[in-house]
């Protein structure tokens, strides 16, 4: 008998999954309707399974030993609030940022992802003049 995984199940795997650096089974997380919607800026959203997989390569490419820490974690029902704190080699830069994402899960699946998190303090960490200019 198959059992489905708890949203907190599904979601700690996936960000589990990127540090893996494979395509497929990061894109193994979400449904054939997903939608990646991002907050930041920088963020390049998209929606479906299949163009959620063929950017990833890219993703991962640019984002080097790029792995998500969980630091706390809450569910209720279908809807999953993760903050993190993503680590990655970017062009030879290390960045450390927090941030939160919002995830609906239904059926094992994640439906939605909304990513939170400071596109300024990601263009300081790599050191980009945007990045380094006094507000």
């Amino acid at each position: 008998m198959e059992t489905t995984r708890t949203p907190i199940e599904v979601a700690t795997s996936y960000l589990e999954s990127f540090a893996k650096r494979d395509p497929d089974l990061i894109a193994s997380h979400v449904s054939e309707d997903f939608k990646n919607i991002h907050t930041s800026a920088l963020g390049d959203p998209c929606e479906g399974k299949s163009s959620y997989r063929d950017r990833l390569p890219g993703f991962l490419n640019k984002f080097k030993d790029l792995t998500y820490e969980c630091e706390e974690i809450i569910s209720q029902e279908e809807r999953v609030f993760i903050s993190y704190l993503m680590r990655a080699d970017v062009d030879g830069s290390e960045i450390s940022i927090r941030g939160v994402f919002n995830l609906k899960i239904i059926n094992g699946f994640i439906e939605s992802r909304i990513d939170y998190f400071d596109s300024l303090t990601f263009l300081k960490q790599i050191g980009h003049p945007a990045g380094l200019e006094e507000i």
